[in-house]
């Protein structure tokens, strides 16, 4: 009796230990840098901008970005593995690699012309 017990404490305290690894998870995918959880946004320059994004992106698809040139932060603050590519062409097309949750990048995106968001 004692040794399950004892395999049970453990046991508990194992996946007790697991359940304090999700609360960082959850905590990722909250509002970051001004960018609402499940979005993606774009900010002017090659930094946060105060924490004040100028674009938010919200479904999946392909979105047609307008007047963006030089270079602007991108950051994916979606959940669940959601990623986001940028393309050349309009409506998703040439699109390039794929950037996942809580990744962002400074690109250039002067010859952007939409990007993706995919689950």
């Amino acid at each position: 009796m004692r040794k399950v017990l004892t395999t049970a404490a453990v046991a508990a305290l194992a996946i007790g230990g697991l359940a304090g690894f999700a609360a960082p998870a959850a905590q990722a995918a909250a509002a970051s840098h001004g960018c609402p959880s499940g979005a993606v946004c774009i900010y002017p320059g090659a930094g946060w901008n105060g924490d004040r994004p100028t674009h938010f992106y919200y479904s999946y698809g392909a979105h047609n970005l307008r007047d963006m040139y030089g270079v602007h932060r991108v950051y994916n603050n979606q959940t669940d593995g959601a990623t986001v590519r940028t393309c050349t062409g309009y409506n998703g097309t040439g699109c390039q690699g794929y950037m996942g949750p809580g990744w962002y990048i400074d690109k250039d995106l002067s010859p952007i012309n939409s990007i993706t968001l995919q689950p």
